[in-house]
């Protein structure tokens, strides 16, 4: 009796904690249990990365039973592959903008931060005008240079111009979840991609069947200016912690000139990670042909899917670290990362089980194509092999930018990325002649060896000592 009595007590518990984290309320996350504060966090940090992910996996799954579905699925993985640099920019942008904003949050000081989220959105939308204009003239060459057949590069590039023009929504996407999670409302981040992917759904669903691959690319550009649109709102509404006034948005040029000091090495972290990922696409693509890069476009969508999720967990690393850095409780900062880290392997565990023995029916949902199926499974299953190292790498990277300490994670990237993996794979796609299986061995493997150096360089404790 009295067990049941506690089950169902820790159960109520647990259900309102799970309201309060989607609710999104103002909470000082430098005061009591950390546990409680990365579950907060977490949740909502957890869905919006999800919700990120449905939007490959919705492209997948319509594209994926058009008539022409293997050159339909690559293009859309080697557009997504491009756009991985966009990604790059917006992740980087994003992480200095939780940073700063977190740090001032943690100093009590809400003017600063929301100022500071400004400036962050003038650079990000300055960069981006250039990448959006080299995208549409070159969509085609871009393709092909990615290792697409010359037919396949011609069907895809409308679909790759509509998503390159509008790479600057996602940018904005990214870069305003940024600024609240760093002010430690991750509630509003989430639903602004709940209410993205939902128009992204119902949109592909009218216009994949009637426009083909264009649909698709019309359809997730849209619901993702809709996410934005709601980002705006909430942002300009001064019901937040947050209050935007027009004027935060005319150039502050020792802000903006902080806030690049941060940014450029978070950019390139993650521009050494997407240019990696670039590099075994083609590499793929080459050894494989386009039922190939099909599956391992395939397999990489599926693995973001799960993955994503872990990187919104460890997203609340970045923030319980910035605002309690900046609370100068430098002890509760770094407890958050373990309990973070917790957290995320237990996660991961869980989903390496899931991939390893549903990875065969669930590529049967995505794809009628028999030799796509086969390669994405193979990929599926090699790439879970390194999991929990995926998700305790991820937190700990997190942790180094939620810290403003960008340039660890940078050059933990440039090691992993292009002195074990990238060479790695080819060696083992080339020499060895595995060919895509070499590929997908890399990954795990490369994977691996970041975590352990990232261990290494958070005991050192260097980041602690980090001023933004």
């Amino acid at each position: 009796m009295t067990q049941d009595i506690q089950h169902t007590s820790a159960l109520s518990r647990f259900f309102a904690l799970l309201k309060q984290s989607l609710k999104g309320e103002n909470i000082d996350f430098t005061q009591g249990s950390i546990r409680r504060a990365v579950i907060l966090l977490a949740i909502p940090m957890m869905l919006e990365m999800a919700m990120e992910s449905v939007f490959a996996l919705v492209d997948l799954y319509f594209v994926g039973h058009l008539e022409n579905s293997s050159f339909a699925v690559q293009t859309v993985g080697l557009t997504e592959s491009v756009l991985s640099v966009v990604y790059s920019i917006a992740i980087g942008m994003s992480m200095a903008a939780t940073a700063v904003v977190a740090r001032r949050i943690g100093e009590k000081d809400p003017v600063s931060a929301s100022k500071a989220g400004m400036q962050a959105i003038i650079i990000a939308v300055a960069v981006n005008v250039v990448l959006a204009i080299f995208g549409l003239i070159y969509a085609t060459d871009i393709l092909i240079l990615m290792g697409s057949s010359e037919e396949s590069a011609i069907f895809g590039t409308p679909f790759m111009r509509i998503m390159m023009g509008g790479s600057f929504i996602i940018m904005l996407l990214f870069l305003f979840n940024g600024i609240f999670r760093g002010a430690g409302n991750a509630a509003i981040a989430m639903r602004s991609l709940w209410i993205a992917n939902l128009c992204n759904i119902i949109l592909c669903a009218i216009l994949v069947p009637a426009m083909g691959l264009t649909g698709a690319a019309i359809a997730t550009t849209i619901g993702r200016s809709i996410g934005v649109l709601y980002q705006l709102y909430n942002l300009f509404n001064g019901k937040g912690i947050l209050k935007v006034a027009a004027s935060y948005f005319l150039p502050d040029w020792e802000q903006i000139k902080s806030l690049v000091k941060i940014a450029a090495p978070g950019v390139l972290q993650f521009v050494i990670a997407s240019c990696s990922w670039i590099f075994l696409a083609e590499l793929v693509a080459t050894s494989g042909g386009d039922e190939g890069s099909a599956g391992y476009q395939s397999a990489i969508r599926i693995m973001m899917f799960f993955m994503l999720p872990a990187w919104g967990m460890s997203g609340a690393a970045a923030t319980l670290v910035g605002q309690n850095l900046g609370a100068k409780l430098v002890d509760r900062a770094e407890r958050s990362v373990f309990v973070t880290a917790k957290f995320s392997v237990t996660y991961m565990a869980i989903i390496m089980v899931i991939c390893l023995l549903a990875a065969d029916p669930m590529m049967w949902f995505f794809t009628n194509n028999a030799q796509v199926h086969d390669i994405a499974v193979e990929a599926i299953r090699i790439l879970s092999a390194g999991y929990i190292f995926y998700g305790i790498g991820m937190v700990l990277l997190n942790a180094f930018n939620g810290a403003g300490d960008t340039k660890t994670p940078t050059w933990v990237n440039f090691f992993g990325f292009w002195i074990i993996q990238i060479p790695l794979a080819y060696i083992l796609a080339k020499h060895f002649n595995w060919g895509p299986t070499g590929v997908f061995w890399a990954i795990p493997i490369a994977e691996t060896f970041m975590t352990i150096i990232s261990f290494i360089l958070f005991r050192r404790g260097k980041w602690k000592k980090v001023e933004v």
